[in-house]
């Protein structure tokens, strides 16, 4: 049997495997367009499922759809190690994002079974459903379920822009599993993913220990004024919603400035009431986006926003009402399966660094309920959710070699 500190995988077989998948739900400009519960989201599915009973995997689905594919570990008794992530898509999203994860995972396992090695824990390589949230908001939904977050009839209710409802489409595509959601027990769960930020390419680095998760809060805005014409209507009299807008976009800014670099924050959704070139507007609804890995800051940012924007608008004689509309805590991974992290890297001669994910993953609700780790690997200019997103073969290898070692760690050689 080979010994445990120098296996790895194969990087062609699993370079292969990622651009079979992506020709599921080309993109127009040479990403990928597989939205949860497409036809191409099941086509995916298939291919994956395939692989995975190739592999010798016995294959499990849940009642929101997740794939649980299984590899028998030589205790019964033990629970199982989770690997995975998502094979769901932005309408224009790259080949890699998710991808990587699940595909990495399957990878693993066929790393061990080329090598006639066995672990105690059994190990289960999944495939999250919806974790962008681009056709069914929320993202991260089925592992919100999954971990108690959502229940399962708030996520079957939940539409597309056409009116097509989640539970219906799932059944549709042919994987409503019956499988109780969230009644599985997990050892650990790790998940790879590509970074989506420019920090270890700049910083020239290998491996991403990913040490926390952003929280976040989404607080919806609604600013109201007066509709009149912008022609005739004399300035001191407007109540223009837009200048609110406006104000509150700097005040946002400014909350995230003097919490950075451990915060971020800006406006992204707006919508303008009545959005005409000649009527000043009267209402404009808005979302703000603070993140923060440290849970005292996000709620202070929130705080300020709160004690200082209905101060602003009073005093252009506009309304402001406003409500969190999506919120988590920064998740905290464990330190145990951190380390694993840091000493495969080291044993494989791959350079890391520890540092906070600024993205949702499925990892930050399965945290709640096991422990939870992930790794990341650089992708080009840190671009993510575009057709252009790219990575190299020896990132991917990288990051799925240090996953093997996190993994057969964790699960427990069989000597």
């Amino acid at each position: 049997m080979p010994s445990p500190t120098n296996i790895t995988i194969d990087a062609d077989r699993l370079w292969a495997s990622i651009h079979e998948m992506a020709e599921i739900g080309p993109g127009i400009a040479g990403g990928s367009n597989r939205q949860t519960l497409t036809d191409e989201d099941g086509e995916g599915r298939h291919l994956f499922k395939r692989w995975c009973e190739a592999a010798g995997l016995t294959l499990a689905t849940d009642a929101m759809g997740n794939m649980f594919a299984r590899r028998e570990g030589t205790d019964p008794d033990a629970l199982p190690v989770y690997v995975g992530s998502h094979l769901d898509t932005q309408p224009t999203g790259g080949r890699y994002d998710g991808v990587l994860g699940v595909l990495g995972g399957l990878e693993v396992v066929r790393t061990l079974n080329d090598l006639g090695i066995r672990t105690k824990h059994p190990i289960v390589v999944t495939n999250w459903t919806n974790e962008e949230g681009a056709r069914f908001p929320p993202a991260m939904m089925a592992s919100a379920v999954f971990a108690g977050v959502l229940s399962l009839e708030e996520a079957y209710a939940k539409t597309d822009a056409k009116g097509l409802a989640f539970g219906d489409e799932l059944e549709r595509i042919g994987w409503k599993g019956e499988e109780e959601v969230g009644a599985r027990r997990m050892h650990a769960f790790l998940e790879l993913h590509i970074e989506q930020g420019p920090i270890l390419e700049a910083e020239g680095k290998d491996i991403g220990v990913v040490t926390h998760g952003q929280g976040l809060r989404w607080i919806q805005c609604i600013v109201t004024g007066k509709e009149s014409h912008t022609g005739s209507t004399p300035m001191p009299l407007r109540r223009n919603a837009g200048r609110g807008l406006a104000q509150i976009t700097e005040l946002v800014h400014a909350i995230a400035m003097d919490n950075a670099p451990n915060a971020v924050g800006a406006i992204g959704h707006i919508d303008v009431y009545p959005n005409s070139r000649n009527i000043i507007p009267g209402k404009v609804v808005f979302t703000i986006d603070f993140r923060s890995h440290e849970l005292d800051r996000l709620n202070a940012m929130v705080e300020r926003f709160e004690a200082e924007a209905p101060k602003l608008c009073e005093a252009l004689g506009v309304e402001l009402s406003h409500e969190i509309v999506g919120q988590f805590d920064p998740p905290a991974f464990d330190p145990g399966l951190l380390q694993s992290i840091r000493d495969g890297a080291d044993r494989l001669g791959y350079s890391h660094i520890d540092i906070v994910s600024g993205a949702g993953h499925d990892a930050c609700w399965i945290n709640n309920v096991a422990p939870t780790a992930m790794i990341m690997c650089p992708c080009v200019g840190g671009l993510s959710h575009n057709e252009a997103e790219e990575i190299t073969k020896d990132w991917a290898k990288a990051g799925t070699d240090v996953l093997l070692h996190a993994v057969v760690e964790t699960a427990e050689i069989v000597e």
